[in-house]
This record gives structure tokens, C-alpha cells and sequence, in this order.
């Protein structure tokens, strides 16, 4: 073929074709045509963030703005490019540098999304992929039932059908205790009334019979109904108090998960069913146990109410653990907190008793003045709704979550939109938390957090906080970075930005008269008047706070402070669904004045001479704030609905089931898991449908 030869009308169509795409390509590249700098296509160093303000009201939503993904660039392969001829018009200004927030907020939050990807990356698909997985992780067959059990879950829509290390936690080291003795203990743990505990006996499928029976048993026999028709006959003990008991020295801990381990064993074919004949359940025949000769065991719990908690619970903590050894509080903090303001970097940690037990042991109720503390170092089958991580109670969802009560329940009646949401932090509650004497009510973990977010209590006591500021670098900087700012004045900002208040006083000795010069009680709000704020802390009470799941579905932001372990824990993620906080409070006011902003840049203090801290200024984090507060909203819808609980505890009692049975190394499942091939792929089975609608 020879050389092209252009005519004069090809090439003025050349050229005009030519122009007209260079000036396509320019005119979409316009500064200020995109949603926001935010969305620029420069790439995003791993540790940093664009820096971004509160938003006017004329402004796109954040909502959309965070979940539009990027329009990719065109470009040019370099011996393609294009050279505009002189008739052209000249070439856009160029696009002014990337900026970015070097905040740790900004970097917690990215660590955080990496870590939820991960999370979200690997989820069984399928009854086959589970299965395996299974397998893998656990070096067993599935118990009887997993087949009715993984249908049960699908039908629910549930998110992750792996997700139940909780379970598999909690029951790890009953495997190292034989399944009579569990069963004999389950049995009887009801006979003594003042070691407060319920059993729930299931026989033929059905609940017989409940033994000291309480709201909390009563519940659970709701969720039972659900599944009951696939479980073995069993005795469930259930705490009825409010603090766990369970705490196994951790030697001996170390002895059952190594027996746990080294019986493992998948026998190449198993019954797919439980033993029917179990014996030493209660015999449900005899209706006075003073006539019950069955054998009985020693439980060992012990009575230690108001005592130091840490006495106890360090038994169950590893021996270089700061709990034991001699390991300061300052090194303590540095596994889990950042250097600069305290942030909490690992939110397992910072309710690790292990860890934070020292440094808190005189800050926290329950771990210096508990009302009730019933224990025992003995490894016993006692259901409860939380724990401390040192405890050994096998974890269930606590009945608040899933009975309807108006104190508990999400309610979107009065939950605004988040720009028409107040810009402050609020909390309502009474003085629980432990037993309360005049000399030990102010180091109570409720009553320090309603001190220090009382503007009036601050300024009184001249109180000065660390929070971060902005570095002034001058007009040119390229990116924010930030200082410690130690002498933080928070009275008049904490005035503007918090509603925080005791409703009334409870648990004291003899009485609460010594709070009349302390406290004023505020007007009770209803759980869902609290979202008209944009900012909800949850703390402990004597024991976990039952409003956890509603903070967490509402379109506030919700901050959390906790020593407490529950079921949802590996299901939430920390920067990424709430704001984690440290037991001490140190970082608050770090956090507060992050996501609300604080003061006028250096050049305009001059104009507020009334300004307390002219010091120090930091730009609103709104948009982070509520990204946080979508993200915490749309995972808690997903994964925390009653639904959940249903599936959390059918699993959780199957599991229980196998380990109570004598043929506990010869039943289970030991299939391939292709039996619900076509369940999975979404043709009907038993009148519902598999993937591709899962119901």
C-alpha cells in the first residue's frame, strides 16, 4: 500500500476534529466544574485525606458526594498527544495542588476503611464455601444442623455468614472439659437463688420449664421459638445479674485451649444428629430437688461485692500483661492510644482490662464499688449478655436489643437529617455504675463524664485539656498539620456544644444527699429527642448501655466508651461505624473540637478578644463526622437486626449442643455442602429462595 495522500478537504476535517476534541477535553476541566477538590484524581497518598470544611447549605449532598465514584481522566499515550496549532485557545490554568489533612483522625479513618475492606472481601458465597472455611478455621466438621442453620440465616439476609468468632471464642475451651460435667453443672446451677442465676430446660424441642425465671428469660424464650424444632435437649444457665462471673486464671486457660487444639480431629464420615439420650440433664420428673439425689458440683463462686475488681480479674491476664508485671501506665497507653491527644488507635485494647485494668482500676464503678460481684475461677456453662475480656461467660445478645421497649428502641420519629441536627454532644442517664458513698462518688465513670462536659464545673475548677490545633504555615501550605495544644480552656466552647445531665440519683449509701451540692437534675429526654443532636456518647451503666444499637442506627454519630465485651463486637468497627473513647475522657475535647471546629484562623484572633484559647484553631470536620454517622447507620440496619440475634443464637446453640454431647467428636456435619447447590443458586426451597434473593 503507498503513502496517504490528503486532500485539502481531509485535512481541514483533520484539523476542525482536532480542535473540537481539544476543546471538549479543556472545557471539562474547568476549576471549580467538579463536585468538590475532594474528588480531584491526584492520588491519595495511604496516611492522608483531603482536607475538608462544613459545607454551606447550597452545597451538594455529603451523602452523594462520598459515595459518587471518581470520572476517570482521558489521556493521551505521549506519541499520540495532540499540539493545538496557533489558533487554539490557550490551555486551562493549572489545577492548584492537592491538600490534605494530616490530622490522626484522617489517618484512623483511612485504617479503618482498609481494615473493612478486608473485612468484606472474603465472605462465603456459598453452603459449599462455608463449609470449607469452616473447616480451615476450625479444624472440625460444622455441627448437626448446620445445613437447617445456614438456610435459617440466608433467609434472614445475613451479611456474613462467617462472622461468629464470638461463639467459636466462648466455647473454645469447653472442649477441654468433658461434656458430663458441663452437663451435670448446666443442671444445678439454678438451686442456690443467691448465686443469681436462671435455667432454662428444652426438652422434645419445646421449653419446659424455666427455673428462677426473669424478664431476661422470658425474652429468650421468644428468640428460642424461632429455631427450637433443630436443638437438643439442653439446660441453659443464664446470668441473672448485671456484672459477668466467669474468670478462669490464665494458666489454666492456656491448659484448656491447648487441649481444645490437639483434639481436633475430622473423622471422614459423622452422624449428621445429636444423641438422643443425655443423661445428667435435670430430670425434669422430679419436681422437689431435695428429692433430686443426681451428683452435684462445686462451682466455687465467691461473693466480692465492692471489691477491687482488678483483684480478681488480673488472675485471668497473661503474665507480662501491664495487669502483672510492672509495666507503666505511660507504656501501657502506647498500645493503644496515640502519642499526641490519646486517641484511641485500637478500641480492643482500650477495653482490655489486661492493659487499660491499672490505669482505670479507681476510674470505673464496676471495678471499685459493683453492687453485686458473684464469680468464680472455675470454668463454668454460664450464658450472659457481656463480659470483660478477662471473663469466660459465653456471650449472648442481651435481651434489650431484641425485646420492644421505647427506652431502647430506635425510633426515626424524631431523627433529623444531619444538617438540621444541633451541633452538640448529648447524654441523659441516672447516677448507676456502682455503689456511691460520699467519698468515692467522683472518680464514678458517669459522674467524671458529666463533669468535665459542664461548662460551668469547668470553668469553676479552672480545668485545662490537651486538644490539637492547626499549625499556622502561612498562606502558601500545602497541607494542615497540627500541634498539642495543652492548656485548652473548654468552659465557654463545652457550654455552646454540650447537653449533658443527670436525671436523678440512684445507688447510694445511706442516701444521695451528698450530690445536692454537686448536681442539678435535668429534665429527662426520650431516647428519640436525643437525635435531634449530632453527637451521642454512650457509657457504661453497672453494665453494658442497651441504647448502643439505637445511637448506632440513628443518623447521629455516635461516640462510645466502654470495658464491656458483647456479641455485635467483631461485627463493629472503630473510625469506620462510631467514635471510640478512651475510659479516662483524656481525648474528648480532641474529638469535640475536631468534628465541630474551634476558633478563627491566626491572622483574625485579634477580633475575639473574649476568646478563652486564641491559640488555638482547627477547621470543622463536618463531613468526616458524618460519613462516620451514615456508615455506622447503614451497618448497623445490615448486621445488628433482630434477624441477627435469632441467627447468632440458633449458631451459638447448635455449637453448645455438640459440646454437651458425649459423641461430641463423632457428630456433625461431614459433607461437601452440595446438597444446597440449588438453594444457593436461587431455585426454591421450602417455599423461599437462595441467593439472588435471600429473604
Amino acid at each position: 500500500m503507498g503513502p496517504i495522500e490528503f486532500n485539502k478537504k481531509r485535512i481541514i476535517l483533520l484539523i476542525a476534529g482536532v480542535l473540537a476534541f481539544y476543546i471538549l477535553y479543556h472545557g471539562l476541566s474547568i476549576p471549580g466544574a467538579g463536585i468538590d477538590d475532594a474528588d480531584s484524581q491526584l492520588p491519595i497518598p495511604e496516611h492522608l485525606t483531603p482536607t475538608e470544611h462544613k459545607l454551606p447549605p447550597s452545597a451538594p449532598d455529603p451523602d452523594k458526594i462520598w459515595d459518587m465514584p471518581p470520572e476517570p481522566s482521558p489521556t493521551l499515550e505521549p506519541e499520540h498527544a495532540v499540539v493545538p496549532s496557533e489558533t487554539a485557545p490557550p490551555p486551562a490554568p493549572a489545577q492548584p495542588a492537592e491538600h490534605f489533612d494530616l490530622h490522626p483522625i484522617a489517618k484512623l479513618m483511612q485504617d479503618a476503611d482498609v481494615q473493612w475492606r478486608a473485612y468484606e472481601s472474603g465472605i462465603s458465597m456459598t453452603f459449599r464455601q462455608t463449609v470449607e472455611k469452616y473447616r480451615n478455621k476450625y479444624g472440625r466438621h460444622p455441627p448437626p444442623g448446620f445445613a437447617e442453620w445456614y438456610k435459617f440465616a440466608r433467609k434472614r439476609d445475613v451479611f456474613n455468614i462467617d462472622d461468629f468468632e464470638q461463639v467459636m471464642d466462648d466455647l473454645r475451651p469447653f472442649w477441654a472439659i468433658n461434656a458430663s460435667e458441663i452437663r451435670i453443672r448446666a443442671a444445678h446451677m439454678w438451686e442456690n437463688f443467691d448465686f443469681g442465676i436462671s435455667v432454662i430446660h428444652i426438652r422434645d424441642h419445646k421449653v419446659v420449664k424455666v427455673e428462677n425465671p426473669s424478664w431476661r428469660s422470658e425474652t429468650m424464650e421468644k428468640v428460642l421459638d424461632k429455631f427450637i424444632k433443630h436443638l437438643p435437649d439442653m439446660d441453659i444457665p443464664m446470668n441473672r445479674l448485671d456484672q459477668p462471673r466467669v474468670v478462669v486464671p490464665w494458666e489454666d486457660m492456656q491448659d484448656h485451649l491447648r487441649v481444645e487444639y490437639e483434639t481436633r480431629v475430622m473423622r471422614p464420615e459423622v452422624m449428621d444428629s445429636f444423641t438422643k439420650d443425655r443423661p445428667e440433664l435435670r430430670d425434669m420428673s422430679i419436681l422437689d430437688k431435695a428429692e433430686d439425689h443426681s451428683t452435684r458440683l462445686n462451682d466455687e463462686w465467691f461473693f466480692a461485692p465492692g471489691q477491687q475488681y482488678m483483684k480478681i480479674a488480673a488472675k485471668g491476664c497473661p503474665p507480662e500483661s501491664p495487669a502483672r508485671s510492672n509495666m507503666s501506665i505511660v507504656q501501657a497507653d502506647a498500645l493503644y492510644k496515640e502519642p499526641t491527644v490519646g486517641l484511641v488507635t485500637n478500641f480492643n485494647l482500650s477495653s482490655d482490662l489486661c492493659t487499660v485494668g491499672p490505669a482505670i482500676q479507681d476510674l470505673h464503678g464496676m471495678l471499685y464499688s459493683a453492687s453485686s460481684i458473684i464469680a468464680s475461677h472455675k470454668l463454668v456453662p454460664l450464658f450472659g449478655e457481656c463480659k470483660v475480656n478477662v471473663n469466660n461467660d459465653i456471650l449472648f445478645p442481651a435481651n434489650m436489643y431484641y425485646q420492644h421497649d421505647d427506652r431502647y428502641d430506635y425510633n426515626d420519629k424524631e431523627d433529623l437529617d444531619w444538617r438540621d441536627k444541633q451541633e452538640n454532644i448529648i447524654w441523659r442517664g441516672v447516677t448507676s455504675g456502682g455503689v456511691q458513698l460520699t467519698d468515692n462518688w467522683d472518680r464514678m465513670h458517669r459522674q467524671r463524664l458529666v463533669r468535665l462536659l459542664n461548662g460551668t464545673y469547668m470553668g469553676t475548677a479552672a480545668q485545662e485539656v490537651k486538644v490539637l490545633t492547626e499549625q499556622d504555615a502561612g498562606p502558601d501550605k500545602v497541607n494542615t498539620t497540627y500541634v498539642p495544644f495543652e492548656r485548652f480552656q473548654p468552659s465557654k466552647f463545652i457550654a455552646e456544644h454540650s447537653d449533658v445531665g443527670f436525671t436523678e440519683p440512684m445507688s447510694c449509701l445511706p442516701n444521695c444527699s451528698f450530690y445536692k451540692d454537686h448536681f442539678t437534675w435535668v429534665q429527662p429526654v426520650s431516647l428519640t429527642a436525643q437525635f435531634k443532636s449530632k453527637y451521642l456518647i454512650d457509657v457504661d451503666g453497672h453494665s453494658f448501655s442497651g441504647r448502643w444499637h439505637a445511637f448506632l442506627q440513628s443518623k447521629s454519630l455516635g461516640f462510645k466508651a466502654t470495658i464491656f465485651r458483647e456479641w455485635h463486637d467483631s461485627r463493629l468497627l472503630a473510625w469506620r461505624h462510631f467514635v471510640p473513647v478512651d475510659n479516662r475522657y483524656d481525648d474528648l475535647y480532641a474529638l469535640l473540637t475536631y468534628f465541630t471546629g474551634y476558633g478563627k484562623p491566626y491572622k483574625q484572633h485579634d477580633a475575639e478578644p473574649e476568646d478563652l484559647n486564641p491559640r488555638v484553631f482547627i477547621a470543622p470536620h463536618d463531613i468526616e463526622a458524618q460519613k462516620i454517622a451514615r456508615q455506622g447507620r447503614e451497618w448497623a440496619n445490615q448486621v445488628l437486626r433482630r434477624e441477627d440475634i435469632e441467627v447468632y443464637m440458633f449458631r451459638l446453640l447448635l455449637e453448645y449442643g455438640r459440646i454437651i454431647d458425649d459423641n461430641r467428636d463423632y457428630i456433625g456435619y461431614s459433607g461437601d455442602g452440595s446438597e444446597l447447590d440449588k438453594f444457593d443458586a436461587g431455585e426454591k426451597d421450602d417455599g423461599r429462595w437462595g441467593i439472588g434473593g435471600w429473604k
